[in-house]
């Protein structure tokens, strides 16, 4: 149990600190591209935001695929802090391209680099998936979805207070220095701060209680082989329908909240994405509670699923600030789905494959968005001056397709557990 706690303790400043650096990080790109993009006609200054966000996430979903792969492959021979170091190092070189844009004033089209090399050295798909690896790895079966929602929640937190801060930041300059830069450059030195403390200060330490473990998941896992391949291949397709729609309609809010009637300017969207942080402490209550309730995982799931759609679905139709704010509120659980589906594919493989599994995860929903991101971009584009909240309503209706295969796995684990209990008798 010591070496449990140990592990939780230790990799929680990382992410907080990471998140921090990286809320800071968007809403001074957010900031940059719009400036850059700026032109009297609406209509054409938004078709250029999306364009620019359109090509540049589809580079950062597309470039981790191989490296991702062979970083998770690393850590799961043991090298557990391989597959987190590494794509820190992508990410404090790629903010420093920012700060060299802004400083030095280069074209926006620079800023395509920032996902090459962020890719190129596993990117979020490497770097969250180790630390999912790490977490599940320290961590039982039965308190699992908890500790990756305690982690998903140090996330959310550390988002909200860089979010907060960031659209203030953002407005602070001086005559030597662009406006953004302040931002930027504290983004840099803490993506450099949670380097050096993965590099040196980062424990990974496990006893022969996880490898103990690990021998009870392995028999566990050949005794119910056919079953867990069908779950794991139905709680891909639900994660994958999820990310979609959640994905797909955060990338167009971006862009939404910045043209009429909204409007917003950098404190406005340093305040929105400090909403959208704080669904991970709402999401980490509403596991809390439903765990004591005793729901079942694929139950969770569900209702954060409801929440979102409902939600994105009210966004549609969002005209105002205080409206904004309101939809955002409605999706208070909209962040439970992925941690608990990370959970449940936990217990379906052994210990050594977890980094692979969750890599692959991630990597599944980037490959979706690379055809998706188009679609939602041309659909946002086409319906701007008809009904631009219509992808919204989309993102609804992939959500509720989400919904159908994680509904599957609930039934087929309680027909399970309802066999086990009677062989067990």
């Amino acid at each position: 149990m010591a070496v449990m706690m140990s592990c939780r303790k230790y990799i929680a400043p990382l992410v907080f600190c990471a998140q921090v650096a990286s809320s800071f990080f968007d809403t001074a790109l957010q900031m940059v591209v719009k400036e850059r993009c700026a032109n009297p006609d609406k209509d054409t200054e938004q078709k250029a935001i999306t364009n620019f966000n359109m090509a540049f996430n589809m580079e950062l979903k597309f470039m981790p695929i191989v490296p991702a792969i062979l970083l998770a492959k690393v850590g799961d021979r043991g090298y557990r802090k391989v597959p987190i170091v590494v794509p820190l190092v992508g990410y404090f070189l790629s903010r420093g391209l920012l700060l060299l844009d802004i400083v030095l004033e280069w074209p926006v089209q620079v800023l395509y680099a920032v996902p090459v090399i962020h890719g190129l050295c596993g990117g979020f798909a490497s770097y969250w998936a180790g630390v999912m690896a790490l977490v599940s790895v320290c961590s039982g079966e039965e308190e699992r979805s908890v500790r990756i929602m305690r982690t998903e929640l140090v996330y959310g937190i550390a988002g909200f207070i860089g979010s907060l801060a960031s659209g203030h930041l953002f407005n602070f300059y001086t005559v030597d220095l662009k406006q953004g830069a302040i931002l930027s450059s504290f983004s840099v030195l803490l993506y450099f701060l949670c380097l050096l403390y993965a590099a040196f200060f980062l424990q990974v330490d496990f006893s022969e209680l996880g490898e103990r473990q690990e021998r009870r998941e392995s028999v566990g896992i050949i005794n119910h082989e056919a079953r867990d391949k069908i779950n794991i291949a139905l709680l891909f397709v639900s994660g994958i329908l999820y990310d979609i729609a959640v994905a797909g309609g955060m990338e167009m809010l971006a862009a939404y909240v910045l043209k009429d009637p909204l409007s917003w300017g950098a404190t406005e969207v340093g305040y929105g994405n400090a909403a959208g942080s704080l669904l991970f402490v709402t999401s980490f209550l509403g596991v809390k509670m439903f765990t004591r309730c005793s729901v079942r995982d694929e139950s969770m799931v569900m209702i954060g699923m409801v929440s979102f759609a409902a939600g994105i679905y009210f966004m549609a139709f969002v005209t105002t600030t205080p409206m904004y704010f309101l939809a955002r509120s409605v999706t208070l659980f909209a962040l439970i789905p992925m941690p608990t589906i990370r959970s449940l594919l936990s217990k379906q493989v052994r210990g050594t494959s977890y980094g692979i599994t969750f890599v692959m995860l991630q990597l599944s929903f980037k490959l979706a968005s690379l055809v998706t991101t188009p679609i939602y971009t041309e659909i946002y584009q086409a319906t701007l001056d008809t009904f631009p909240g219509f992808v919204f309503i989309l993102s609804s209706i992939f959500t509720v397709l989400s919904m159908i295969p994680i509904s599957i796995v609930g039934c087929r684990s309680a027909r399970q557990d309802g066999y086990e209990r009677i062989q067990g008798n």
